[in-house]
């Protein structure tokens, strides 16, 4: 997402998705100053930038009613926000801070040079964290698994054996994952990290 890009996606989470709440009557959450709360909106609002505006106008229906069920006249907080967004409208993967960020250092780097970026990915998506060395042993174990296999399969094909089809889909699925991978890498390397 290019800046112009960014800049209409927020301005976008502005109109469609905070000012609605807003008028609705609910108000920042209890414990954020007025100045916090504004920096929660702005982080939401780059955060959010990505969605579309149907997603963000059903976003903020279903804020509303989860206050409304509450019998709250409160917003609820980012992470919440955050939350139910992407059950709506999952981020791409460059979108994400995070992966930028780990893909911009030495364990990203590693992981693409040895061959199990893709597990890598996959484990940022899922936990939104940062590996600490035993989750990364597990993403790294489990790269070797998938390169072992993607071996045998591609050897087979080679030598004229028989492939599955499940096991074609299985290269063509790991190969957009390690191309995915490269992208946010090339997005880094062009100056898109967080």
């Amino acid at each position: 997402m290019d800046s112009a890009e960014q800049a209409a996606g927020e301005r976008r989470v502005r109109e469609l998705l905070i000012e609605p709440l807003e008028r609705l009557g609910l108000e920042r959450p209890a414990r954020l100053t007025l100045e916090k709360y504004a920096g929660m909106c702005r982080d939401l609002c780059a955060r959010l930038a990505y969605m579309t505006a149907l997603n963000l106008e059903a976003l903020a229906d279903e804020v509303a009613a989860e206050a409304a069920r509450k019998d709250s006249d409160r917003m609820p907080i980012a992470n919440q926000i955050l939350e139910r967004a992407r059950k709506i409208q999952a981020p791409p993967e460059d979108a994400s801070p995070l992966m930028r960020a780990v893909f911009a250092a030495d364990l990203g780097r590693r992981a693409l040079a040895e061959g199990w970026a893709p597990e890598l990915l996959r484990h940022l998506r899922e936990t939104r964290l940062w590996p600490g060395g035993f989750a990364v042993e597990q993403v790294r174990e489990r790269g070797r698994d998938a390169d072992r296999r993607m071996r045998m399969v591609r050897d087979a094909d080679a030598a004229g054996r028989f492939v599955s089809e499940a096991d074609r889909q299985f290269l063509e699925r790991r190969g957009a994952a390690v191309t995915r991978c490269e992208a946010i890498a090339e997005l880094v390397q062009a100056g898109g990290a967080a």
